[in-house]
């Protein structure tokens, strides 16, 4: 699914034009690109949680050459869905 198609279903079901309905959903995906930047976890009830997650610096190796190297820290974006979504998914 793109971000076109929920535009889409935002415009057919709610009855936005579509130009409201692109405002709703950048609106939507901004707020959450903000709160995670800013470090804050978003949860969406019956959906699921986006979490960042910071990763210490290791030693990794390449699978070719096997020669090592450093992998620096980084944060990391997961996504755990919630338990209602799972079941839904698993139906």
């Amino acid at each position: 699914m793109l971000k076109d198609d929920i535009i889409d279903i935002v415009h057919g079901k709610i009855g936005f034009s579509r130009n409201e309905a692109v405002k709703v959903v950048e609106l939507v995906f901004d707020t959450i690109k903000s709160k995670l930047t800013a470090g804050e976890d978003v949860n969406i009830v019956r959906f699921g949680r986006f979490r960042l997650r910071n990763k210490r610096e290791r030693i990794g190796r390449n699978p070719k050459t096997g020669k090592e190297h450093t992998i620096t820290t980084r944060r990391v974006l997961t996504f755990k869905a919630s338990k209602k979504l799972k079941e839904i998914v698993n139906k």
